[in-house]
């Protein structure tokens, strides 16, 4: 099957680089750290490769679990494990730069989306590098993960990495300070290049900050309204009206309906379907732009083993989706 000549990204031949960031910090459950092996297992390397492009893993399940002692990482006012996810965004953010600078698109098994955060500071730097210092970011979530250190009601950081790209927070709090040596702390995205689709569970304070910002979401109800195929076009329109901007697509699996991908750690009822979350990654990769695709909140060890089996094998279709895989 044919796969889109991708603008951006070296073609000859067209290569991912994958990012396996077993990590679980930025939220309280076990078990997603295990995705990244899962993933793997159930053959994503060869369903790539089938595809036509050339695989660039080191069978590596990067753990973070000793990076530092938890009595060393007390809370940050409500924020939790503050060190430990900035210690771990920092690395996994310099492989993604690594990666895209080496010409390949750059794949992340997640892990919890607080990650989201590293992969797509990962993709500003080495865009910059390359010399395009603009790019567009598309996320599809439930949740719109931009509370801030002022307004998070949880203080689980997988709810906060938009608000650290867009630079919204006032102040950096211990772990975060490599965004400022980066030079990007004062963020990486700006409003109107962000575009979300699939929202459906988003706090009040983030409410707020999506209208002052102007920030473009396409909730449940847009795709409801105009369906999936006009809701992407509309979306693209948005952030990337002439199509030359690249592209960091970040997928949460909590952004399908818990009938569809019941193991993540936030399912939320009256998601997206299986073609819908499909769809949008098939039609992300037809525009050629994509240099960064993230699959994260995917936890193997929730619900039973069907469920687990179901969860795994959407997030290694959804992946082969972003990358190339058509029904024809």
């Amino acid at each position: 099957m044919p796969i889109a000549r991708q603008k951006f990204l070296n073609n000859e031949p067209l290569s991912v680089g994958i990012i396996a960031a077993a990590f679980s910090g930025g939220q309280p459950k076990d078990g997603v750290e295990q995705a990244p092996e899962a993933l793997i297992k159930a053959g994503l390397c060869q369903q790539l490769t089938h595809l036509g492009w050339h695989v660039a893993f080191n069978n590596k399940f990067q753990s973070f679990d000793k990076l530092i002692d938890p009595a060393n990482d007390p809370p940050i006012g409500l924020i939790k494990n503050p060190r430990w996810v900035g210690m771990v965004c920092e690395r996994v953010a310099k492989q993604s730069q690594a990666i895209q600078e080496q010409g390949r698109l750059a794949l992340t098994l997640g892990g919890d989306h607080s990650l989201g955060l590293a992969t797509v500071a990962g993709t500003a730097m080495a865009q910059r590098a390359l010399g395009r210092p603009e790019f567009c970011l598309i996320w599809i979530d439930a949740h719109a993960d931009i509370n801030t250190i002022e307004v998070t009601p949880s203080g689980n950081l997988h709810g906060m990495p938009v608000s650290f790209l867009m630079g919204l927070n006032k102040q950096l709090i211990d772990g975060f300070h490599w965004l400022r040596d980066c030079g990007i702390d004062h963020g990486v995205v700006p409003p109107h290049r962000v575009v979300y689709i699939g929202l459906r569970d988003v706090d009040e304070g983030e409410k707020v900050i999506l209208r002052e910002h102007g920030i473009k979401a396409f909730s449940m109800h847009e795709v409801d309204k105009y369906g999936i195929g006009k809701v992407v076009e509309m979306a693209l329109d948005h952030v990337n009206p002439q199509r030359n901007l690249p592209i960091h697509l970040s997928f949460d699996v909590d952004a399908l309906d818990p009938s569809v991908a019941p193991a993540t750690g936030t399912p939320v009822r009256g998601g997206l379907t299986f073609r819908e979350g499909h769809y949008i990654c098939e039609a992300i990769h037809e525009t050629g732009l994509v240099v960064a695709f993230d699959v994260m909140e995917v936890n193997p060890t929730l619900g039973d083993a069907a469920q687990h089996l179901q969860t795994i094998q959407i997030g290694c279709s959804l992946t082969r989706a972003a990358l190339g895989e058509t029904l024809l």
